[in-house]
C-alpha cells in the first residue's frame, strides 16, 4: 500500500502478546532502528520481557505500549504511554509516551496516527499530561512529537550515554 501524504493510514493497536516479543525482536533488529538506542542489538529475552512488562502496566493502570499493526495485521512495532522508567534523571514520576516502529514502516505516516491513538486513550484515562524524551539527533522522533501538538520543554544528559535529550510536553 502507498502512502498518500496528508492521509492517515489505518492502524490497530494492541497488548502486546507473547508473540509480540518475536515480532518487535525482528522488526528492530536493524541498526537505523536501533541507532538513538544505543545502535546494539537487543536479545530476544529483552523484548520478552518488555511485552511482558507491559501486559502488567495495561492491567495495573490501563495503558502500556501495544504493539502497532496496520490495516493487514502486520505487526510494525509499538507505540503508548508506560511511567518514565528511571528515578535518578530525565521527567521523574512523568508518563512517557513514545513509538518505535520497523524501517520498512517509516514516512508513512503510522508512527503519528498511532501516538494519536495513544493519546486519545490517555485523555479517556484521565491523564493530564504526557512526555516524550527523544535524542536530540532524532529528528524523526521530534518530527512526530510537534505533529502531535507536543512543545519541547527541557533538556537531559542521560547519565548512561552521555548524549543530549529533549523533554516534550503535552497537555491532555
Amino acid at each position: 500500500m502507498t502512502h498518500v501524504p496528508g492521509s492517515t493510514p489505518s492502524v490497530h493497536l494492541r497488548v502486546p502478546t507473547d508473540e509480540d516479543a518475536l515480532a518487535w525482536y525482528r522488526v528492530f533488529d536493524d541498526p537505523e532502528v536501533m541507532e538513538f538506542l544505543g545502535s546494539r542489538r537487543a536479545e530476544y529475552s529483552v523484548y520478552e520481557e518488555l511485552t511482558a512488562r507491559q501486559r502488567r502496566h495495561d492491567a495495573e493502570l490501563g495503558h502500556c505500549l501495544w504493539t502497532v499493526l496496520d490495516e493487514t495485521g502486520q505487526v510494525l512495532g509499538f507505540t503508548g504511554a508506560q511511567p518514565w522508567p528511571h528515578t535518578s534523571f530525565g521527567p521523574v514520576g512523568e508518563v512517557e509516551i513514545g513509538w518505535r516502529l520497523g524501517r520498512a514502516s517509516w514516512g508513512r505516516g503510522y508512527a503519528t496516527a498511532a501516538a494519536r491513538v495513544t493519546l486519545e486513550r490517555m485523555r479517556a484515562l484521565g491523564v493530564r499530561e504526557v512526555v516524550a524524551m527523544i535524542n536530540a539527533r532524532n529528528a524523526r522522533s521530534m518530527a512526530v512529537a510537534v505533529r502531535l501538538g507536543m512543545r519541547q520543554a527541557e533538556t537531559y544528559t542521560s547519565p548512561v550515554s552521555k548524549q543530549e535529550a529533549y523533554c516534550f510536553r503535552l497537555e491532555l
